[in-house]
C-alpha cells in the first residue's frame, strides 16, 4: 500500500475544524483537479460522493464513502470504486500553543490528511486511457501530483478556515512502494 499523510497546526478548537471539514463538496474550491463533487447524504457514515477529476488528458469520477466520524476529531472514509483506498481526517487538539503561534492564537489542533491506496487494484478497465499511453504511466505521474495536491488543499483550507493567509508549515509524508 502507498500512503500519504498530510499534517498542519489550524489555531481554531477542534470543533471549527471539525464542521470545515465535514462539508466535503467545499473541498473542489481548494483543488485544481478536483472539478466537481456530488453529495448524498449529509455527511454521517453512509454519506456518498461522487468526485471528478480531470488531469492532462484524462477525467476520472471517484466514489467514496464516509465509513465512521467521531465529532469533533475523525472522519474516515473510502474509496468504494476501482481501487482500495481508505483514509481519514483527524483533528488533534494541541495542550500547548506552539513557538512560533500568531500573536491572537488562542487554541491550536493538528490536523491531519491520511490516504492510503493500493495501485495494483486499480481497474484498468475502468479508465479510458490515450493510445500508447499505459497505467503504469499514469500511477507514476499522480503521485507525486497526488502529494502537491494535497499540500495545496491543506494551505487553501487553512486560509479559509482561519480567515486569513499566513505561512503554513505542513509536514508531508509518504510510503511507497519500490
Amino acid at each position: 500500500m502507498d500512503e500519504i499523510v498530510v499534517s498542519t497546526v489550524v489555531y481554531l478548537p477542534p470543533e471549527e475544524i471539525y464542521e470545515f471539514l465535514v462539508d466535503f463538496p467545499r473541498y473542489a474550491n481548494y483543488s485544481k483537479h478536483l472539478t466537481d463533487v456530488r453529495q448524498a447524504g449529509d455527511g454521517s457514515p453512509g454519506t456518498r460522493y461522487q468526485l471528478r477529476f480531470a488531469w492532462w488528458k484524462l477525467t476520472y469520477t471517484a466514489e467514496s464513502e464516509v465509513t465512521a466520524v467521531d465529532p469533533p476529531t475523525q472522519i474516515d472514509f473510502k474509496i468504494t470504486k476501482d481501487i482500495h483506498a481508505v483514509g481519514q481526517w483527524r483533528v488533534e487538539p494541541l495542550d500547548e500553543l506552539p513557538e512560533d503561534a500568531p500573536m491572537d492564537a488562542e487554541t491550536a489542533s493538528r490536523v491531519v490528511f491520511d490516504v492510503r491506496f493500493d495501485t495494483d487494484t486499480v481497474d484498468e478497465g475502468s479508465i479510458d486511457l490515450p493510445r500508447f499511453v499505459s497505467l503504469s504511466w499514469v500511477i507514476n505521474r499522480i503521485k507525486p501530483i497526488l502529494q502537491r495536491e494535497a499540500e495545496h488543499i491543506v494551505e487553501r483550507i487553512v486560509a479559509d478556515i482561519e480567515g486569513r493567509r499566513r505561512h503554513v508549515d505542513i509536514t508531508i509524508h509518504t510510503n511507497s512502494r519500490a
